[in-house]
């Protein structure tokens, strides 16, 4: 019988040969008192052992929505909590997540909706200028008339379902409250069952590129991609249960849901987001009064915050490390972030 196998260097870590689910029951067991997610801009707060009933509560949810092992679930929001929940609740169940950039405008989203076959969309209620409802609404002008669930939509023929958010009761759309009461019609052994039949190999998320060259790629990512990409990065960092990351860098590129949410998660460290968007000053005030020991962002991000008028009133004492990553860092903003905030 011939089975896949695969091509690995000298290395001193070995790779995790489980799925994200199984990650995150494992770290929940061990740590489970410990903080997992605090969303500051929401006053959210949980530990390990209650972020893991709320991925199973919405991982049971998806599962009455008919949301199937291989489907799409895109999920089109910025940094907040719901993400997160999303995030490893499609991973239990064996659904594929689609990260829908919230810069994106009709056109991009709906090519990526197209293109990826989502099956059911999360998305969340307007934000500045970004009238994220308004243009699903434009792009699937079938919703209206349609009940939650049973959308039916020549634009987008896989489409059924469509979650706002928030509380909101949108024409065609569950609300979120609407959604996490379906869990009651999932026994948790089914999600048990269901778990067990994944393997690390499965696809897992589509990230799609940034089509400067042409229109965006979805790139196809598995189990093992994401939790060994996050896991090794997390083994860098020296994290452990007792580390607190600042992640003011979306959620929907790597940089966000691999390099900050998995690098957490495996080593039972503390996720914690300032804002739904980059906002220096809500970093330095979440990294005070969290008491982060690492941070990350690229150069723009930390220039900002070393240039706030504020900067000198924040304690970042507790800051030992972090990532900085896309775009080249001027040796001078490399000293400044190693002398001013405490980070090597």
């Amino acid at each position: 019988m011939v089975e896949g196998s695969y091509a690995c260097g000298n290395s001193q870590i070995p790779l995790l040969g489980i799925t994200i689910g199984e990650m995150l029951n494992r770290i929940a067991a061990a740590h489970p008192d410990s903080d997992a997610l605090v969303s500051v801009h929401q006053d959210i707060r949980w530990t390990y052992a209650e972020f893991l009933e709320r991925v199973d509560t919405l991982a049971r949810a998806l599962m009455a929505l008919d949301v199937e092992r291989g489907d799409r679930v895109a999920i089109w929001a910025l940094n907040y909590a719901e993400w997160v929940l999303t995030q490893f609740a499609t991973a239990k169940i064996g659904a594929i997540m689609v990260n829908i950039n919230p810069a994106y405008r009709t056109y991009e989203f709906e090519y990526a909706m197209k293109q990826s076959e989502v099956q059911t969309l999360l998305i969340q209620g307007r934000f500045k200028t970004s009238d994220y409802v308004g243009m699903f609404y434009e792009t699937c002008p079938e919703a209206f008339e349609a009940k939650p669930g049973r959308i039916n939509s020549d634009k987008f023929p896989f489409l059924k379902n469509v979650v706002f958010l928030g509380d909101i009761p949108y024409n065609g759309m569950y609300t979120w409250d609407d959604l996490m009461e379906k869990a009651d019609l999932i026994n948790p052994e089914e999600l048990r069952e269901r778990e067990a039949s994944l393997d690390f190999d499965d696809a897992v998320n589509i990230q799609y590129t940034s089509g400067t060259t042409g229109f965006p790629k979805g790139v196809v990512l598995t189990h093992h991609n994401i939790l060994n990409n996050g896991f090794i990065i997390g083994e860098g960092m020296k994290f452990t249960h007792e580390d607190r990351l600042c992640i003011p860098v979306p959620f929907y590129h790597c940089f966000g849901m691999v390099l900050s949410n998995m690098a957490s998660v495996t080593h039972g460290a503390a996720m914690v987001l300032p804002a739904p968007v980059f906002n220096p000053e809500a970093v330095l005030k979440a990294i005070q009064d969290e008491r982060c020991t690492a941070v990350h962002g690229v150069p723009t991000m930390f220039i900002a915050e070393l240039s706030h008028p504020d900067f000198p009133k924040y304690r970042l004492d507790t800051l030992r490390t972090g990532i900085m990553a896309g775009s080249p860092c001027p040796t001078e903003v490399m000293r400044e972030v190693n002398k001013k905030m405490n980070m090597s």
